[in-house]
């Protein structure tokens, strides 16, 4: 008799511990009963699910790394991995909204804001009745975020906020938003403030759709009136604003990887199933390579996850270097697994009646989002050589040429 196949949903090889193990195992078993159904519907629908994120709320799924003092959970890094790749096996979509009300603005406004800004918006945000969003790039500032130009000049005891924002996530839906700026020259010069919707001067583009399915809007600020109550960190706060963002590196990275471990079991799945030529696909050597590769690299990138999570088990914000070799391997993974995945599974996994090809455009963002992996090699180059590597050339810029038609 056969023994059943394993099935590779989960970490438990890797080094959980007991206790992480039955937080996993809460987690996959309140995700099955909550979110396996209407997975692919969420998956599609453009709204921001709002229902979940007050269903992980009343869960204790939001602010899992911030204090108890603060509303949240006062988990570990560990635990919010765990979590949003739990959730990602079950529902992709709804891996979005741990990532929302655990990492990534809300992490930087917790650190930095005043108790009366977190009395204001860190509670409906933990509560699952608004959503934050960053104001980051800008049309002429992506990688080079320090080039950016949206600006904050005093005014009386405040200032105004003129600029525009591009590529910001959950902006056509959120009520409030962490906007980088800057309130003099240079890096020095960067800190952030908070705006909200329907503030004066602050408009909101029409939505356009990424490829993966997401919405986002340009965010336009024409002398918006910022009151001194809403500096979150003031000239000089850059670098304290950019190590809080590497924390975000840590949620695209797990859900990367989740949501290729999602196609890799959809595909497994089919071709223990699937019939061609009198015999399962799984039979066939071809298949049996791939799925070979595809374990193994989900494995190991899983291993490398664990250990930048694990970097700052003893409190205080992860290693750099850990969290940017994580990202690059499990967003290379992630894609790599999810595409053979769909390959494997044929135009069943092509189809959006299947959440394999989702799944695929989903890591292929993250290969963006968070850092590029261009941007995050130099960051890995740069903690093998123990030195910076500047990406702006010496003396002064080149000047354009006009191309002829």
């Amino acid at each position: 008799m056969n023994a059943e196949p394993p099935n590779l949903d989960a970490n438990d090889p890797l080094g959980l511990s007991a206790e992480e193990a039955m937080f996993r195992d809460s987690v996959r078993g309140f995700a099955q009963a909550h979110l396996a159904e209407g997975a692919l519907a969420r998956a599609h629908a453009g709204a921001y699910p709002f229902d979940v994120a007050r269903l992980f709320a009343a869960q204790g799924l939001l602010g899992i790394t911030l204090p108890v003092s603060e509303g949240g959970q006062g988990g570990s890094l560990m635990d919010a991995v765990i979590a949003i790749q739990e959730v990602a096996l079950v529902c992709p979509r709804s891996a979005d909204v741990v990532q929302a009300g655990t990492f990534g603005p809300i992490r930087t406004f917790a650190e930095y804001g005043t108790p009366a800004q977190k009395e204001r918006y860190l509670k409906p945000l933990l509560t699952g009745d608004i959503v934050i969003a960053l104001g980051m790039s800008e049309p002429a500032a992506g990688s080079a975020v320090t080039d950016l130009a949206t600006s904050a000049r005093p005014d009386g005891d405040g200032f105004r906020l003129k600029g525009s924002k591009v590529f910001s996530t959950h902006s056509p839906h959120a009520d409030v938003f962490l906007i980088y700026c800057r309130f003099g020259e240079g890096v020095g010069g960067i800190g952030s403030v908070l705006v909200e919707r329907g503030q004066d001067g602050f408009d909101i583009g029409k939505p356009s759709r990424f490829m993966n399915g997401e919405d986002w809007a340009q965010l336009y600020f024409d002398d918006v009136r910022i009151e001194p109550e809403n500096v979150l960190l003031p000239a000089g706060g850059f670098k304290r604003q950019i190590q809080g963002f590497n924390v975000e590196r840590i949620g695209n990275a797990s859900r990367s990887l989740a949501v290729g471990r999602h196609a890799f079991n959809l595909a497994r799945a089919h071709v223990l199933e699937r019939e061609q030529f009198g015999r399962p696909l799984a039979e066939f050597q071809g298949l049996q390579w791939s799925f070979v590769d595809m374990a193994m690299k989900l494995e190991q990138a899983q291993l490398m996850l664990y250990a930048a999570a694990r970097s700052a088990a003893s409190g205080g914000l992860p290693d750099p270097h850990r969290v940017a070799m994580a990202k690059l391997a499990c967003n290379q993974a992630g894609f790599e697994v999810a595409n053979a995945a769909m390959q494997a599974m044929g135009a069943t996994g092509f189809s959006q009646d299947c959440l394999v090809e989702y799944c695929v455009r989903r890591a292929r963002a993250w290969m963006i989002a968070g850092g590029s992996v261009e941007i995050i090699k130099n960051r890995i180059a740069e903690g093998v050589f123990g030195r910076r590597f500047s990406q702006r050339p010496e003396g002064p810029p080149t000047p354009r040429v006009a191309l002829k038609p």
